[in-house]
This record gives structure tokens, sequence and C-alpha cells, in this order.
């Protein structure tokens, strides 16, 4: 049996982990935060092994210091895309023995649960749209709505890595005469003290530039298109429509298009809030869902699975339990 009021929540993203030990009133015992989790790279195991040490260190940071698990765990998962993928993850995160009961979701659902109100039935859409972009939401009797997510395969368009690439793909084309003329085709290499996309073609597909530098390329697109450059405001548009789309679909298959309903924003890309995209994709919202409630929220994902975690638990906390707890991230 696990120690009674107390849970872990996990956030696991592309490109870093958090940990959290939580008692059931609301109080962060102890917090870490690692690597990437990446179970289509290395394998399943070897991704949850990145969770291991954070979790030893969230442990010790709340002075348990022995091995006896803890009431529930939930843990929010990048690339846990497919049905399959849940489950095996799952059952690899339960075999460890870190809790008496373990819950695994893909991290679009902790943005969703950080946006929603902490009582009632949880109704809502979010869409995040990071380094990469996602949809779920959950409507009335339990009803999920989500998309595989992974990729060009699954007829995704859009988040920062793919932004950067798009920026990179016009540059090219404005700069040797196939495409429109074009800022980006100047800023782009300039960002990396080179004069022409050419030689920043070079440079990115002979690795003297890191590809982890090509995320960097996105903001450099928002900028642009800020300034007024036709082709960078294109790819904006189009973002915001990719968006605006995802919630609409996800808003009708939950048969909530008819009712207020929050679609709650996040990601790198929208909690910047670039006034084009923003300004844009809630126009679109407007026409297209008009009871949708949209915010971006910038309170990290490891809140939204703590609240689940919370939410897990029993008896069920109070109100200022949720209220001490989102105070943490506040």
């Amino acid at each position: 049996m696990g120690l009674t009021g107390t849970a872990l929540a996990i956030d696991a993203g592309n490109s870093k982990t958090d940990v959290a030990m939580l008692a059931t009133d609301g109080r962060i015992l102890g917090r870490a935060r690692g690597g990437g989790f990446q179970p289509a790279v290395v394998g399943t195991a070897r991704a949850v092994d990145v969770l291991t040490p954070l979790i030893a260190a969230a442990r010790a940071q709340a002075g348990l210091t022995d091995n006896v698990p803890v009431a529930h765990l939930s843990a929010f998962l990048a690339n846990a895309d497919l049905p399959i993928e849940v489950t095996r993850l799952t059952a690899e995160i339960t075999a460890r023995g870190w809790a008496d009961t373990v819950t695994v979701r893909n991290d679009t659902f902790a943005l969703l649960r950080a946006g929603l109100p902490d009582h009632g039935e949880p109704l809502g859409v979010a869409v995040v749209c990071g380094a990469g972009i996602n949809c779920v939401g959950l409507g009335r009797g339990g009803a999920t709505a989500r998309f595989p997510s992974i990729g060009r395969l699954s007829g995704d368009w859009g988040g920062g890595a793919f932004l950067a690439d798009e920026a990179l793909w016009h540059a090219a084309r404005a700069e040797d005469g196939r495409g429109a003329p074009s800022e980006l085709a100047r800023a782009l290499p300039a960002h990396f003290g080179l004069a022409t996309v050419l030689e920043l073609i070079e440079a990115l597909h002979l690795h003297r530039i890191p590809d982890a530098r090509r995320h960097e390329l996105a903001p450099l697109l928002f900028a642009i298109a800020a300034d007024g450059d036709a082709v960078a405001r294109s790819v904006v548009a189009r973002q915001a429509e990719e968006i605006a789309l995802m919630a609409t679909i996800a808003l009708s298959r939950l048969d909530l298009l008819s009712e207020p309903t929050p679609v709650v924003l996040g990601g790198g890309v929208l909690a910047a809030r670039h006034p084009l995209l923003h300004d844009q994709l809630t126009h679109l919202l407007a026409e297209h869902a008009p009871k949708a409630i949209p915010h971006v929220i910038a309170a990290p994902p490891v809140l939204g699975a703590a609240l689940d975690a919370l939410d897990r638990t029993s008896p069920a906390p109070p109100p200022q339990a949720y209220e001490r707890l989102r105070s943490e991230w506040a």
C-alpha cells in the first residue's frame, strides 16, 4: 500500500521533463527537471529510465528516502500519441512500482487540465503549438477528441520546428527566383552571420550550424511578418488557420460548438502571443466557433499533471487544495 496523501506528477516533453511530488492538500513537496522524453527514438524502457533519477530527486526533497510507492502517479508524456504507445508506457511505468495507481496520457491533456476549472465536469479543447502541434478535447460523459499528431504522416501542419523549415523553404525560393521576393532571404542567413541563403543551406547541410539552432528561425519568421513581409505573413496566417481548424473540429466532434466552451492555447509559439497570429486566430475562432472562449495560458504543463493527480485522490480534496497548488505556479 502506497503513501496516503502523496502523489507524483510528470510532464515529459521532447526537450525537457518536469516531475513534482505533491501532498493532497496542494503543497509541492519536491520538484526535479531533466532532459527530453523520446520513446520513439530510444525505446519505451530507456525513455522511462529518464524519469528514475528525477523521481528520486523529488522524493528526496520531500524527505522520502525509502522505496514505498506513492498513492497515485499522473504522467503526461510526449510521444504517447497512439493507443498502443499509451498502453506500453503505462505498463512500463506501472512495473517500476513508483505508485499504487498510474495514469498515462498525451502531454497535450496536461495543458487542457491546467486551463480548465477545478470542479464540475471537464469540458474543453486545448491546442498546443510549441515545437510541434497537437489538439485534444474532453466532452460530456468522458468523450475524447484528439488527433494522432505524429507529423506530416498524420496530416499535421505547423509548430515551431515546422515553421522554421517553412521559413527556410521560402527564403531559398526567394533568393533563387522560384518564389516571391521576401525579406526572409536576407534576414535568415544574416542571423547566423552569413550573406546568402545558399551559404546557410550549405552550413546546415554540412552541420557547421547544429540542427538544434534551426528553432531560432521561427521567432525570426514572426518578426519579419510583423514588419509587413507578405511571404512571412502568409505563413503566419496559415498557422492561425490550422490552429483554428483543429480546435473547431475537436469542438464539433464533442458536440460543443453550440455552447460556451474553453479553448486552451499553449506551447511556446502561442504563449508568445505574436499579435498577427493571436489576432488572426481569435478572428477565425469567432467566425467558425463563435461560442468558443479562447485563452492562452503560460503556466508550465506540469501544473496540469499535478491537478490531474489531485483529481484522482480520495477523498476528494477541498477547493483550497487546488488554490494552493495553482499558487505554486502563479
